[in-house]
């Protein structure tokens, strides 16, 4: 199974971003996307943008994933 979270693109520098994902800052390659821009939602994977995605769908995933880690902590 694989697993990508929402981040959003903050610079680009020819074909790498650095991107914001869960208050962290990471590197992305955009190989695999088109007409990728500063202020864009990302699909990030192994260090790579796979998808572009809206702010809303962001924000829902990320929504979903914090509630998934608040339940685990409450799980004895």
């Amino acid at each position: 199974m694989c697993l990508s979270i929402p981040a959003r693109i903050m610079s680009i520098n020819d074909n790498m971003a650095e991107v914001s994902a869960g208050g962290s800052i990471f590197k992305a390659g955009l190989h695999l996307i088109e007409d990728a821009k500063p202020g864009d939602y990302i699909l990030l994977h192994a260090g790579f943008a796979i998808q572009k995605i809206s702010e809303a769908e962001a924000t829902e995933t990320l929504k979903i994933i914090e509630e998934m880690n608040n339940a685990m902590k409450d799980t004895p």
